[in-house]
């Protein structure tokens, strides 16, 4: 049974439109394979992008130990940033989605474009402008948050909105390894991780995206945000609730549930 890889798009942006939760892709055909999840992902990027929006970059899920535990998957995924995702008042209206959920994020800004294949580390240093800390809020279209790896791809990695500190550090002026990260839900420590938690140095994420969108003849672009994943749990976001993630070294973030 082949996949219908605009059909699904079309259903995924329905869900983000009608803020309404919908059956997960792997339960309604006999296989999704990962290669198909990516072709879905493209063809929603694709209608998104036909209606005016923008990328601001691309982004990694699922790269720390405790997310992959958390949603059931065992390997990181890839994903987009639109424009329009990006908070720039510190406040998210939960009415316009379906059940967020807010985690730190480790975010790169590019200087120059950076393309795989065969990035390494330094390869990914040398192209990073700035080392930011970031708060990101998920927002899976599917029932009960319940989903397997394919369908999370699908779904751009349930990416919703993203907000950024606002000074960060030059990359070589951070131990990205022991970056701290302490992250509060309504003044409560609900999370601390270092970067270590990120495949070991979150560079080595961002170096990971470049090579797997360079199988794909993509790049990451000079003037992009890359998120390189959370490192802690993701918590439900509400109306009134407060989130913040502290970092060493560069600002902390802030966001409330409007």
């Amino acid at each position: 049974m082949s996949i219908d890889h605009a059909e699904w798009a079309a259903y995924l942006l329905a869900a983000v439109d009608e803020r309404q939760e919908v059956a997960a892709i792997t339960k309604q055909v006999d296989e999704l394979s990962i290669d198909d999840a990516y072709a879905v992902q493209a063809a929603l990027l694709e209608l998104q992008l036909g209606r005016g929006d923008t990328l601001a970059g691309a982004k990694l899920g699922l790269t720390s130990a405790a997310k992959q535990e958390q949603m059931g998957v065992a390997e990181p995924v890839y994903g987009w940033v639109l424009q329009s995702s990006v908070i720039v008042d510190g406040e998210v209206a939960v009415g316009e989605l379906i059940h967020p959920r807010a985690e730190p994020e480790v975010v790169f800004r590019l200087a120059q474009d950076l393309a795989g294949p065969g990035i390494g580390r330094e390869d990914a240093l040398d192209a990073v402008e700035v080392v930011l800390g970031g708060i990101e809020v998920i927002d899976s279209r599917y029932e009960a948050f319940s989903f397997t790896l394919p369908d999370v791809i699908a779904d751009n990695t349930s990416a919703a909105r993203v907000a950024i500190g606002a000074q960060g550090a030059p990359p070589r002026s951070l131990d990205l390894s022991t970056l701290g990260c302490v992250f509060d839900v309504d003044g409560e420590v609900v999370g601390t991780a270092t970067g270590a938690a990120l495949l070991g140095d979150p560079a080595e994420c961002l170096a990971m995206l470049a090579n797997h969108l360079g199988k794909h003849g993509q790049k990451l672009e000079a003037g992009w945000i890359v998120m390189a994943g959370a490192p802690t749990d993701a918590k439900p976001l509400g109306i009134g609730t407060v989130v913040k993630a502290r970092y060493s070294g560069v600002d902390a973030v802030s966001l409330k549930g409007v």
